[in-house]
């Protein structure tokens, strides 16, 4: 049987729509039934490869029966989590979960921090951002969060400057000032490293950096610092799953000296280990 199991964001939607978020799930789901295996939902990379390597080298020395299902949408994988259908998610940030539980009414709550994935400025067409023209077109992602995250990159790189207090619900409507005149492209962050060939610039998320081959620690003109750096990515539950034995083993085995060592060698500075 496969353990990993890939849905489309079509078949997740209505997924959602048919449970709700108000379905709490039954005796045999996910987050009840402490017995069965942990069903995490996760981004593909390196979310659910970080996963997986746990699953084959770690999960059965500890005892635990671990389950990692991938999705490649933002907010599918919170909502599985309130309903039940997966006892947990690897995909997300603090300042991302604190928006989405107050738009949703949604209960999720961080477990332990596992690492970091720089957001990175990219271009197909220039290879420093010098080389931006004025009226240059730049791709942000849409979301309220990495709208807000891309635009503090661009800032502090100084091809914009942000309002006076401008914070983690940042948009282009918070630009003060914009000496390039760039104009911006809000596209869903998935969609961002698509427009690459159609825009002169994209702000893009490690994640989807890295699975469309992307380099961040290389291919990035601009690349967020790591020092004290609020967007690192976290094992989450639904409030009270926190204490299911299954996630505290998964949390200990995500911490582990071995998985470190698996995000340095294989993400070569691209994804930062957080522990």
């Amino acid at each position: 049987m496969r353990n990993v199991a890939k849905v489309t964001t079509a078949v997740l939607a209505a997924g959602a729509l048919t449970l709700g978020l108000s379905a709490c799930g039954s005796d045999k789901d996910s987050a009840s039934d402490t017995s069965g295996p942990l069903i995490v939902a996760a981004s593909p990379t390196p979310h659910a490869e970080i996963l997986n390597f746990v699953k084959k080298n770690l999960a059965k020395k500890a005892g635990l029966d671990l389950e990692v299902k991938e999705f490649t949408d933002y907010v599918t994988p919170n909502t599985a989590t309130e309903d039940g259908s997966v006892g947990a998610n690897y995909f997300q940030n603090q300042p991302y979960l604190d928006d989405f539980n107050k738009k949703n009414g949604t209960h999720i709550v961080p477990v332990v921090t596992v690492h970091l994935e720089p957001l990175g400025l990219y271009s197909h067409k220039i290879k420093k951002v010098d080389d931006l023209k004025s009226g240059a077109t730049i791709a942000v992602p849409n979301d309220t969060v990495n709208e807000a995250r891309a635009l503090k990159l661009l800032a502090a790189d100084g091809l914009i400057t942000l309002k006076d207090g401008a914070g983690n619900d940042a948009t282009i409507k918070d630009i003060a000032k914009n000496p390039k005149s760039l104009k911006f492209k809000e596209l869903e962050a998935a969609q961002t490293p698509r427009s690459l060939g159609d825009v002169d610039a994209a702000v893009i998320n490690g994640n989807y950096a890295i699975s469309s081959d992307l380099k961040p620690a290389k291919d990035a003109l601009v690349l967020e610092s790591a020092k004290d750096n609020p967007y690192g990515n976290f094992l989450a539950v639904k409030k009270g799953g926190e204490d299911d034995p299954r996630v505290k083993k998964l949390a200990k085995l995500l911490t582990s000296p071995e998985v470190k060592k698996f995000i340095e060698d294989k993400y070569d500075g691209s994804v930062i280990a957080s522990f």
